[in-house]
């Protein structure tokens, strides 16, 4: 691997993703990726060779661990451009451009940048707050990845179903409180949701997040999974959270893609 040093602009580091030996490009005040993206990445169903797309990569965690997991592409979207260079950087430091291939480009307008209907997985990390909630700096990214800022909610479930043929998945990330907001935008287009895993903190903690997994043209039948617990009675990384971390990559080797 070549030396990280020459992978680094003014104020950026090296962080561990903590799976492979594989490191990520961050800047404490443009943006670093929190553990939603770990837990989505790893609830999403990834079947070996799967083609995915990642809307909204951010530095491109979700991209790289859905890659540790046997896509055998990953096209990783990004609007802003400082981002997208990092994300870059990174696939090419940790020698995976040929499976993350990340593209600057705004999701709400896929039409000659990917194909549609053609897509098997579709996974997302959106904003959370509509506008109006929250302390919203428009000046940096983390804004976008916060607030609705250049996305809503129905944006990116819209442009999940735009890629996804039929029966392919479209996971997210989102906050617990807009559970009905999340299904309801689902259903509209036509992205069936089938699993549901709310997110808490510690046991007997009411939960903070869901993560959510649709059927483009799925039949109606949700289930819900236990809760995933974060935390345990003595403060440290649960069972399964310690679980994530001691895997590792298990890359694609064959030939295009699978369902």
């Amino acid at each position: 691997m070549s030396d990280h040093a020459s992978f680094l602009q003014d104020g950026e580091r090296l962080d561990e993703l903590l799976i492979g030996g594989w490191k990520i490009i961050q800047h404490a005040e443009v943006f670093c990726f929190g553990m939603d993206a770990v837990l989505l990445a790893h609830f999403a169903t990834v079947k070996s060779g799967v083609r995915a797309v990642d809307l909204g990569t951010g530095t491109g965690a979700i991209a790289f661990l859905l890659a540790a997991r046997g896509a055998a592409h990953v096209a990783a979207l990004e609007l802003h451009p400082r981002l997208a260079d990092m994300a870059r950087r990174s696939s090419t430091l940790n020698e995976l451009a040929d499976i993350v291939q990340v593209v600057e480009a705004d999701y709400r307008a896929l039409s000659g940048i990917l194909p549609a209907g053609e897509s098997q997985l579709v996974v997302a990390n959106p904003p959370y707050r509509p506008l109006g909630q929250g302390y919203l700096n428009r000046e940096t990214p983390v804004a976008s990845a916060c607030h609705e800022l250049t996305a809503t909610l129905t944006d990116v479930v819209n442009s999940a179903a735009w890629l996804l043929g039929d029966r392919g998945r479209f996971a997210m990330v989102h906050r617990a409180d807009r559970l009905c907001d999340v299904i309801a935008a689902l259903r509209e287009a036509s992205l069936e949701p089938k699993r549901l895993r709310f997110v808490q903190s510690r046991e007997n903690v009411a939960p903070k997040l869901l993560l959510i997994e649709g059927i483009r043209s799925g039949k109606p039948g949700l289930a819900v999974e236990p809760p995933l617990i974060i935390y345990d009675a003595a403060g440290e990384y649960s069972e399964e959270i310690r679980s994530y971390y001691r895997q590792e990559p298990v890359l694609y080797k064959g030939k295009g893609g699978g369902r």
